[in-house]
């Protein structure tokens, strides 16, 4: 089996030469380099034999032998670090996973937006509210969500505590992935838990009952695998802030490569996938697994640009394609990248985020998404696909495993005039937990239809 190794990167922090966009103006800048010498010193937050093993399963994705299953908030907070807002988002996942592997009928690789999305790109860099303009809030890594001066000023003490909260939450998703509470059998039950007791879930018992005949057939068959009764859970994060990342990033003792050591899978966003910009020099010097977001102006040159830069040994499992097109474009615009990534470039992972290109403003004021148009743009993803014989890799979505009311729709029917009842998120709008199944649901039907 051949191994695939980049080059060592001649100089690990040549990213810092290019153009960065969607960094904070950090007012202190000694108490930044107080801040990240500090982290360079701390123990990092995930492993390269990790990181590696996560590699290995993109790269069955990419081959069309397994499922991604990536999901979580939108920002992580500080004040969100609870066993038991963990509890409930990793909940949502498994029980997602159950589903979607039976749809798919090949593993499911789960990845959490979970211990390190802490940090958001905003589309404006201050806001404005009466008589008084402040700093945009950037997440907990950067500033304060209160509109007080003193909360938005930039504070590089907020990456330390991003750092600790980062840790805390991987420990308490190891513990929850390998202590019993992610069998697969407990799973099913709360899936089956949501279709007796939801309306909307009442619709997929067929669906839910197919499941458990199999897990029958497997108890009566003697069959008891290890991955039923613990799971492979790794953490993902936007890789936005460079001071941050660059901190933590560890050489390799086994191989002399750098890692970006703050979580497993990074990704780099559509603000910031500039080919000439710091993100893109960054990432393409580390070993982890990576993802570029594409919105709807991504050209097929740029998608090959990226390969080129970013998987120059043409690896499979190392890059991997995040496309965000929108309900209304996907059809229109997802084809040509597909087909020209495919036939030139090296095997890439294709994921749909079916939540940012679906974003507005609902009267109140609040920014939400309909669940009928990030159910169509994932069916739009799939119908590219299929005509194409390429393979849909995964979902990536934005969810929480609270009964918020921030997207509207979904069986459940969740009303504009509900939405300030649970506004609860940092920053967009999340799926909470009934929709979240319901979405696992319909898109295990897709896939075994």
């Amino acid at each position: 089996m051949t191994t695939h190794h980049p080059p060592p990167p001649t100089t690990p922090d040549a990213w810092r030469g290019r153009p960065a966009a969607q960094q904070p103006h950090w007012p202190d800048r000694e108490l930044l380099r107080e801040v990240t010498d500090g982290l360079s010193r701390a123990p990092a937050l995930v492993f390269p034999e990790e990181c590696d093993r996560l590699r290995a399963r993109m790269a069955a994705v990419a081959r069309g032998e397994a499922f991604l299953l990536q999901g979580g908030d939108c920002a992580e907070t500080f004040a969100a670090v609870t066993a038991d807002a963990i509890n409930r988002t990793l909940r949502t996942l498994l029980q997602m996973a159950v589903v979607l592997t039976y749809g798919a009928a090949v593993p499911v690789v789960k990845v959490g937006r979970i211990a390190g999305q802490y940090a958001k790109p905003r589309s404006r860099p201050t806001e404005t509210q009466g008589d008084v303009t402040l700093p945009a809030y950037r997440g907990d890594a950067v500033n304060g969500l209160a509109f007080t001066a003193a909360d938005r000023r930039p504070d590089p003490r907020r990456l330390r505590r991003t750092y600790e909260a980062s840790a805390a939450t991987l420990n308490l998703v190891r513990a929850f992935a390998t202590g019993g509470y992610a069998d697969l059998h407990r799973a099913h039950t709360w899936n089956r838990g949501f279709v007796s007791d939801a309306p909307a879930g009442r619709r997929y018992e067929e669906l839910t009952d197919a499941i458990e005949r199999s897990l029958r057939f497997m108890a009566a068959c003697g069959v008891a695998p290890r991955e039923l009764r613990a799971v492979e859970f790794f953490a993902g994060h936007e890789g936005l802030l460079l001071d941050y990342e660059a901190a933590l990033t560890r050489t390799d003792p086994r191989t002399g490569l750098p890692y970006a050591g703050s979580g497993h899978l990074l990704w780099i966003g559509e603000r910031t996938r500039d080919l000439d910009g710091a993100h893109v020099a960054y990432f393409s010097r580390i070993r982890n697994p990576i993802a570029v977001k594409l919105g709807p102006n991504a050209t097929a040159d740029q998608a090959l640009a990226y390969s080129e830069k970013l998987n120059p040994t043409a690896e499979p499992g190392r890059l991997t394609f995040v496309v965000r097109m929108g309900a209304a474009a996907v059809r229109d615009r997802l084809p040509t990248l597909v087909e020209k990534v495919t036939a030139q470039a090296a095997p890439v992972a294709w994921v749909c985020d079916p939540m940012h290109g679906n974003t507005f403003e609902a009267p109140s004021g609040h920014k939400t998404r309909r669940f009928d148009d990030i159910l169509s743009e994932v069916e739009g993803f799939f119908a590219v696909h299929r005509a194409l014989g390429t393979h849909a890799g995964g979902l990536h979505v934005e969810l929480t495993g609270d009964d918020v009311t921030e997207c509207i729709g979904g069986g459940d029917e969740v009303l504009v005039a509900d939405l300030p009842r649970r506004y609860e998120t940092a920053c967009d709008p999340r799926l909470n937990h009934r929709q979240s199944l319901e979405l696992a649901f319909l898109v295990a039907q897709m896939l075994r239809d």
